[in-house]
């Protein structure tokens, strides 16, 4: 497995994802064992929650009594942090925001938590969402019934970290991209919508 040394004289090196994070398992399902689909509560985020966008769709959020929150306070969420499913759909990842801090997460996720002076969130995010790098990480998971991914496999996964500058420049270069998805999704849209309108104007002569 990877080593701390130089992979390119770019200034990228490449690193085992344990020497620039700390990854720590969900809690045991016994931990959870008073999840409920009421109002009240801390939300517990679990695989179904994560999206393609890298996001959190809280919609669906289940949560335990408040309660039961200080036994679960070392599983606590908070901004910059890393989600990443390691049952079910391996690979799944969401980055954490400032809204969900001190939520916690199922025991079919794993937390991520990079140390931002060598590796920033968004860059991390977005490398471990790159597909080649997914497959190489699903590659990894555990054969069995049910396939999974757990923290000492994470901790030696090989992660490429330029310095932090040329890192902020790749997240701000994505989002300027994202951005720009999202203006043409609405653009799609808003045509998707607009076709029928159009087909009934023109099939009256208006």
């Amino acid at each position: 497995m990877a080593h701390d040394q130089p992979w390119r004289a770019s200034g990228t090196t490449r690193l085992p994802l344990g020497h620039c994070c700390q990854v720590t398992a969900g809690p045991s399902g016994s931990l959870l064992d008073t999840l409920h689909d009421g109002p009240s509560g801390v939300p517990v985020i679990a695989p179904p929650d994560l999206t393609e966008h890298l996001t959190v769709d809280t919609r669906r959020i289940r949560r335990v009594p408040d309660s039961q929150a200080q036994r679960l306070a070392r599983f606590a969420l908070q901004a910059g942090d890393i989600l990443l499913v390691r049952q079910g759909t391996l690979g799944r990842l969401a980055l954490i925001g400032a809204e969900h801090t001190g939520w916690f997460y199922s025991s079919s996720c794993l937390r991520i938590r990079p140390d931002r002076t060598r590796i920033l969130p968004e860059y991390l995010a977005a490398y471990l969402a790159h597909p080649p790098v997914q497959r190489e990480l699903v590659a990894q998971a555990q054969s069995g019934t049910v396939p999974s991914l757990n923290s000492a496999m994470l901790n030696e996964f090989p992660v490429e970290v330029p310095p932090l500058a040329r890192q902020q420049s790749v997240v701000d270069a994505l989002a300027d991209i994202d951005e720009q998805i999202e203006v043409q999704r609405m653009m799609l849209n808003r045509l998707v919508t607009l076709r029928p309108s159009v087909f009934d104007k023109l099939t009256r002569g208006e």
